[in-house]
């Protein structure tokens, strides 16, 4: 095939995949963009998990969160190098279409789509067990809690976008809020030498706790396998720039925000935690900052505190179902999913698959009631292979991109990864390495990684199925074909 040949194929599949962004509405408003970025940075991990990690890992998790923070900022800024190539609501789903095939396309958008419906069911109990905080709601069903926070964060998805927006600007405001004002309260505490529970601030609780590897160096590496999934959900600004206003102006700014924000909510609260009581104060099952704040006697803080973690799920849960139905929609569009899931409704919203993502969540609601909590635990680390596998996909997609740019394939772009090709390696070789880790997690993570060839297996079934029904859809192009082969058409 000649280069004219080739060119207009390269062409040709552009703009296949850019009319696969037609019907979306560009309803997300810059504030909310920005928003987005930050809420997704921001959750459970933060709130509620670092009370377990301070008692496993004391002040050397603001390390382990430093360290976890730099890679997933990598990784923001490879998914900020595609979107400013092709903004698209497919988001890596798209792009390892483009640069990586139709059967790469396949398998990162399911493993992304069990990531977000198997927390989603944790989400949803999760937001449920959070109401039964407050005494007034003791004799409501859990399952009634749970199909509520479905129905209510199902509602917004379905009108518009702009009701996604709002709402995960809001969420992700209480959260940033509580964080702000733990940080000026903590500051002001120890700037004045404040004593709090009989201790006085400062330096030497560190010193004289053990120091910053109190349990040695071991538990921090091994705490990186836990640490990492605090950032799952950062992604997700780069399927709302699909939708949004201005993208290739409010996104590099989005994603540059993020890394100071992870310094200073992540690292600094951890750094301030520590520096505020003892480390030994901290225990799992309990939000650090509630720890806190009951030492200073504070009334209400526990509603206060149930407050901000409920709405750290259900941004979550919003989050997943905005994500699944354009990622459903994605793969689709490509052949890799019924036609049905492709649907738009009058408001520009994929309601198909918001649809098919509310029934598993249904699902959840009737386990919820039937099944004990442990197996929630186990669903909940299946979901970790989700986020490693699309953060690994975003990578290389990001590494395609740059070899097409070498090749005169596509043009650069101006907002690009920072230290690519190394940072690129240095980034799947640390997502190896949170594998590796997973698996010496026992009995969890053992069990997580042990599920890799099963999750394989099931993968290479639909493929099978997919390939030997004559596509899900029967609407897509001819070039379909060509991508399903990975060989240019003759």
């Amino acid at each position: 095939m000649d280069d004219t040949n080739t060119q207009a194929t390269a062409a040709e599949k552009r703009a296949w995949l850019d009319s696969h962004e037609e019907g979306y509405d560009k309803g997300l408003k810059p504030r909310q963009v920005q928003m987005i970025a930050i809420g997704g940075a921001i959750g459970t991990g933060l709130f509620l998990g670092a009370g377990a990690r301070l008692e496993h890992a004391g002040p050397s998790l603001a390390i382990v969160y430093l360290v976890c923070g730099i890679f997933s900022f990598l990784i923001l800024r490879a998914l900020g190098e595609l979107v400013m190539h092709r903004p698209t609501s497919g988001s890596f789903v798209s792009y390892a279409r483009e640069f990586l095939g139709e059967r790469a396309s396949f398998v990162a958008g399911w493993m992304y789509y069990l990531n977000w419906a198997t927390t989603g069911i944790v989400d949803t109990t999760a937001a449920a067990l959070y109401m039964k905080y407050w005494n007034v709601f003791s004799g409501v069903p859990q399952w009634v809690f749970a199909f509520i926070a479905m129905i209510l964060v199902g509602a917004m998805n379905m009108v518009a976008v702009g009701w996604f927006g709002e709402m995960e600007f809001w969420f992700s405001l209480v959260k940033v809020g509580a964080l702000v004002l733990f940080l000026i309260i903590g500051v002001v505490m120890l700037i004045s030498g404040h004593h709090i529970a009989g201790h006085a601030t400062g330096l030497h609780l560190i010193a004289d706790n053990g120091g910053i590897f109190p349990h040695g160096v071991l538990p921090a590496i091994v705490l990186v396998q836990g640490v990492v999934f605090a950032y799952a959900g950062i992604e997700l600004v780069g399927t709302a720039a699909g939708e949004a206003q201005n993208v290739k102006t409010v996104l590099p700014r989005a994603i540059n925000s993020v890394m100071w924000r992870i310094a200073l909510f992540y690292v600094g609260s951890v750094v301030l935690l520590v520096l505020l009581l003892p480390w030994t104060a901290y225990k799992a099952g309990t939000s650090p900052f509630v720890t806190f704040f009951s030492s200073l006697g504070v009334p209400g803080i526990g509603s206060i505190m149930n407050i901000v973690v409920l709405t750290a799920a259900l941004s979550s849960l919003n989050s997943g179902l905005y994500s699944t139905g354009r990622v459903l929609r994605s793969l689709a569009m490509g052949g890799s999913a019924p036609g049905f899931v492709s649907k738009m409704n009058k408001a520009k919203v994929p309601y198909g698959g918001i649809l098919v993502t509310l029934i598993v969540y249904f699902f959840g609601v009737i386990l919820n009631y039937l099944v004990p909590s442990q197996v929630f635990e186990i669903v909940l680390n299946v979901a970790s292979l989700g986020i490693i596998s699309t953060w690994a996909f975003i990578v290389v997609c990001q590494m395609a991109f740059r070899r097409a740019v070498r090749r005169g394939e596509l043009q650069p772009v101006a907002f690009r990864m920072p230290f690519a090709p190394f940072s690129s390696w240095a980034t799947l070789v640390f997502l190896l390495g949170v594998l590796v880790l997973m698996g010496f997690d026992y009995p969890d993570g053992t069990f997580t990684v042990a599920l890799l060839p099963l999750v394989a297996i099931a993968l290479a079934a639909g493929w099978f199925v997919l390939k030997r029904s004559a596509l899900f859809s029967p609407t897509a192009p001819s070039l379909l074909l060509t991508l399903l082969t990975d060989k240019d058409p003759e």
